[in-house]
């Protein structure tokens, strides 16, 4: 049985960590903690209060706000 490769957001996940020294829940929080508020408003927020590049910070908010809609 082989394990599924990661589809989606989640699949920057790893690479997210590992640049940015900081755990995904971590960077999830900071998106949760600002709603609502619109979804290139987080991006931006990412990207110029924490230097992430635009796919990365794409990625977190929008599985921040893919859980939401659940």
């Amino acid at each position: 049985m082989s394990a599924e490769p990661i589809k989606g957001p989640a699949s920057y996940f790893p690479s997210i960590e590992k640049r940015y020294g900081r755990p995904i829940g971590e960077w999830q929080k900071l998106v949760q903690d600002r709603l609502p508020a619109k979804h290139m408003d987080l991006v931006a927020l990412l990207k110029t209060d924490h230097g992430m590049g635009h796919g990365h910070a794409n990625a977190i908010v929008a599985h921040v706000l893919a859980a939401g809609r659940t």
